[in-house]
């Protein structure tokens, strides 16, 4: 399977568990250390650990590995790598700190829309 499939399944699995504000930035050409951002937030720490277990999940039953998460315990921000596809998931006040999206505003957002809206 390709990352872009990696990178689907990581964000329909966020928006399964009702993660909100779901990004995903086209990181080839600009980081050596995957093609694929996902950033998402949610609004507890439950809330942040579901959505990055269900990615795990989510990604293992196709096959796929995690290659590191991070964070998991402290639920403020959880690094998800699956290698080519690196999802951060934050607590909503983690989120607007370290504000991600303006770091790597040069990355051009994927469509994920119609993930979104199935």
């Amino acid at each position: 399977m390709s990352e872009r499939n990696l990178l689907l399944t990581a964000v329909k699995a966020a928006d399964d568990k009702r993660a909100e504000q779901i990004v995903a930035l086209n990181m080839k050409g600009i980081s050596l250390i995957a093609d694929y951002f996902v950033i998402c937030h949610g609004n507890s720490d439950k809330q942040v650990q579901a959505i990055a277990k269900e990615m795990r999940e989510k990604a293992e039953e196709l096959g796929y590995s995690v290659k590191r998460m991070e964070g998991f315990d402290e639920a403020r921000w959880i690094l998800v790598d699956f290698g080519d596809v690196v999802a951060h998931v934050f607590h909503r006040d983690e989120r607007s700190y370290y504000n991600l999206e303006r770091l790597w505003g040069d990355a051009p957002l994927e469509n994920i829309q119609s993930e979104l809206n199935q």
